[in-house]
């Protein structure tokens, strides 16, 4: 099973860079070439110092059991019914999205900002994929590199296009209906489920509801968001039959597509620094709300409630 270890490093990065991104209580970035230093530095030094303790914990802990050898290829493209690309294409979106706008905030030109805040996804990316292809058991993916490249690509455009993400990247998790069944193969707790489960994965792409109807009559933090999840999957091309000696339940898999609505935490307005700094990091997750689903195998759901 191939773990998505990189989330390791998102999340550290995450809750780092809503830390740090909320020290400058404005919502404004600052006029152009008027540096602020210590933000710049802080925009600077804390990716790097936690991507730097990401890889060290790759190369000295991840792949400690595994054999060095010579650069080669895995193409992993159909695995997961492409969560895992989802996936990549997330984390280099956050990494970017971050990581330009804290160079906006230290005064640093958009164009510039976007050269090296923008790209900031898929270079910090591309290291890992190296040490994948390095690696007995793994392999480098161009599908991954090209799902990283989608992700920076994706927040990039739409602040060349529109200065502003008008459609935001999203994800949430919900134990999936078949942690209980997988003997420990979809992890042991709900944490390794996070982890190791893509069935509990679904991924959002979430815009202002007033963009579509009604704008004088919706709340400004009303967002529409389509999702794409899938279901049923017990390995990473096919399903196992039997994990540790139980045997795994025979389910279809299936992919899921669904609509629903959602909240964009920066449209709602607070003069606390500390609610401004949590709603920037909440705009990367998809809130519970009621949602339709239509799946593969043809059929229509509703949900009370989709997380």
């Amino acid at each position: 099973m191939k773990y998505p270890k990189k989330i390791v490093i998102l999340i550290i990065l995450f809750c780092s860079l809503c830390k740090a991104y909320g020290l400058s209580d404005s919502t404004q970035h600052r006029p152009q070439n008027n540096i602020d230093p210590k933000i710049l530095t802080a925009a600077i030094a804390v990716p790097a110092g936690v991507y730097v303790g990401g890889i060290s914990f790759l190369s000295f802990i991840w792949y400690k059991d595994h054999q060095r050898v010579p650069l080669h290829f895995y193409n992993d493209n159909a695995g997961y019914l492409q969560m895992d690309k989802m996936g990549h294409a997330f984390g280099a979106y956050f990494e970017s999205y971050a990581c330009y706008n804290w160079l906006r905030k230290a005064g640093v030109s958009k164009n510039k900002a976007l050269i090296y805040g923008g790209s900031a996804g898929f270079l910090m990316q591309l290291p890992i994929e190296i040490f994948d292809g390095l690696y007995e058991g793994w392999g480098f993916s161009w599908g991954d590199v090209m799902a990283n490249t989608a992700g920076s690509a994706f927040m990039v455009g739409q602040e060349l296009l529109f200065d502003r993400q008008i459609i935001r990247h999203k994800m949430s998790f919900s134990k999936s209906e078949y942690f209980e069944q997988a003997n420990g193969y979809l992890g042991s707790n709900v944490f390794e489920s996070f982890f190791y489960d893509y069935n509990s994965h679904t991924h959002w792409f979430s815009a202002n509801a007033g963009n579509f109807m009604m704008r004088e009559t919706l709340p400004p933090w009303l967002n529409i968001a389509v999702g794409y999840s899938a279901n049923g999957m017990f390995g990473e091309f096919k399903n196992r039959t039997y994990y540790r000696g139980v045997r795994l339940p025979e389910v279809q898999r299936t992919r899921q597509f669904l609509l629903s609505l959602d909240i964009d935490w920066e449209k709602i307005p607070t003069h606390s620094r500390f609610l401004k700094t949590l709603f920037k990091g909440l705009n990367f997750v998809k809130m519970p709300f009621p949602a339709l689903e239509i799946n593969s195998q043809g059929k229509f759901k509703g949900y009370w409630l989709y997380f």
